[in-house]
């Protein structure tokens, strides 16, 4: 059989143009199978189902050295004893009504260590005379002006500024006196033996008086529940510092140059909360009151910084934003990254999309970088499922310098949290004054990590800090 020309050439050209429409669809494929996006399955590797595990904060212990000047005791004793002093209007039983008022402030002093107090006073005495036979009596009213000095021993006393005081000195401007038969009789005899049976209870109103206005525990449950409110240390990384007293100690009181000094002490715990306003938990019952011979003169804090799975995950999720992770023309980008405790490590799971889409699990043990004041994980792998997933379907993710840029990515920073924290509280710490003169002052040193815990419901960093706080006392109402 021959073949003519003209078929031999529409052979060739039918040839030419299945061979141009294999290519097209060899290209067409190629195509198509190198920019197809592959999606995988891996199994999620569950949390533990177990209880949160209870981690001990370590107790934070706060020295806030007291000053209370004696002419802020003045003040609060003139406020104490306004008008009458004294009063006994009973005339039957000792011969004598009485009544004592304040002409002047009281003035305070301290002397050899005691607190000394004078007393400017007006006396109006009713005085009863002579014998009840056959009605010879008579009585007699009596102005009289002085002053009274009373020296005064100090002690804390269930937080009451206790005094135990003596009248040391009657002063009388004039010489008391009555008009008898037109004559003037001295009556300091009678008038002095009745003060003396009053000395005490005079004595005693003073007493009275400055353990009323100084009671200094209200005035302390006040500023610890101020203190105990949560407050935002940083909107950014949405963290709160949280303070939780449990016990107050104080030493015994000490006057010198015109100064009642001692010593307060905050046992407490401090938190961090990263993620929602933790609840206040402040009762002032709770609160336990202690006296103890001597505290340490610095104040030692740890501060637990705790962040939630779900805050740390929306951190670290934004850490991936805008970028991408490929190898060769093969890329993808991290959606959304989820975190999770399982077995004492932390799950870290990234949801891609790109060359691969799906999710896959990394685990990695939470570490703390002390130079840059961040969290990031150790040891960081794929977990067993998701690697064996990988070798068959995209072994181009289990190259190390990817597994790195993962890694780098996979940590927040709580160094601005630490910094905003100590911003935050520098206002208590620099004549914070809680309520009307109440003064706090004080300093925070460099914040210290301590160690990692991990929960089912969080990742808790240990950091600890020294400093000094001192209080005073100055112009309360």
């Amino acid at each position: 059989m021959s073949i003519t020309t003209s078929s031999y050439l529409n052979l060739h050209i039918q040839m030419k143009f299945l061979l141009q429409c294999a290519a097209s669809i060899l290209a067409i494929l190629t195509f198509f199978g190198c920019s197809t996006t592959s999606k995988i399955a891996t199994l999620k590797p569950e949390p533990s189902n177990t209880n949160d595990v209870v981690y001990k904060n370590t107790t934070s212990f706060v020295n806030m050295p007291m000053n209370i000047s004696l002419k802020e005791i003045e003040n609060q004793l003139n406020k104490s004893l306004v008008d009458v002093v004294y009063d006994d209007n009973n005339l039957e039983d000792d011969k004598t009504e009485m009544k004592i008022w304040k002409t002047a402030p009281i003035k305070l002093l301290e002397k050899n260590g005691k607190i000394q107090s004078v007393l400017p006073l007006k006396i109006w005495a009713k005085i009863k005379y002579g014998t009840d036979f056959m009605g010879l009596n008579d009585t007699r009213e009596i102005n009289l002006n002085g002053t009274i000095t009373l020296l005064s021993s100090v002690k804390l006393s269930n937080w009451k500024l206790n005094t135990v005081s003596s009248i040391e000195d009657f002063e009388w401007s004039e010489s008391p006196s009555i008009v008898v038969a037109g004559k003037n009789v001295p009556i300091t005899y009678i008038i002095n033996p009745t003060l003396s049976i009053f000395k005490s209870k005079i004595a005693k109103k003073i007493d009275d008086a400055i353990e009323k206005s100084c009671d200094f525990k209200p005035y302390v449950l006040d500023v610890l529940d101020k203190l105990s409110t949560p407050f935002e240390t940083s909107p950014t990384y949405e963290t709160w510092f949280k303070l939780m007293p449990n016990e107050v100690y104080v030493t015994d009181a000490l006057l010198s140059k015109n100064t009642i000094s001692m010593n307060l002490g905050l046992k407490c715990g401090m938190q961090t909360m990263v993620g929602n306003q933790p609840k206040k938990t402040f009762d002032k019952n709770d609160i336990s009151f202690k006296a103890v011979s001597k505290m340490p003169d610095k104040t030692t804090a740890s501060i637990a910084a705790v962040s939630s799975y779900e805050s740390a995950s929306r951190i670290i999720t934004k850490n991936f934003q805008g970028k991408e992770f490929a190898s060769g023309k093969r890329k993808i980008t991290v959606q959304k990254v989820d975190l999770w405790g399982k077995d004492g490590k932390i799950i870290i799971a990234l949801d891609m999309v790109g060359s691969i889409n799906g999710s896959i699990y990394l685990s990695g043990v939470p570490s703390y970088n002390s130079i840059t004041k961040e969290i990031y994980f150790e040891n960081m792998d794929y977990v067993l499922d998701t690697k064996g997933v990988l070798t068959r379907t995209a072994n181009w993710l289990l190259q190390g310098i990817i597994l790195k840029k993962i890694q780098e990515n996979c940590r927040y920073s709580i160094k601005e949290n630490l910094e905003e924290g100590k911003k935050s509280l520098a206002p208590y710490l620099s004549n914070y004054s809680p309520m009307k003169g109440v003064f706090v002052n004080g300093i925070l040193n460099d914040l210290d990590f301590e160690k990692i815990e991990i929960t089912n419901q969080a990742i808790i960093a240990f950091i600890t800090a020294n400093g000094t706080m001192n209080v005073t006392i100055d112009g309360m109402d």
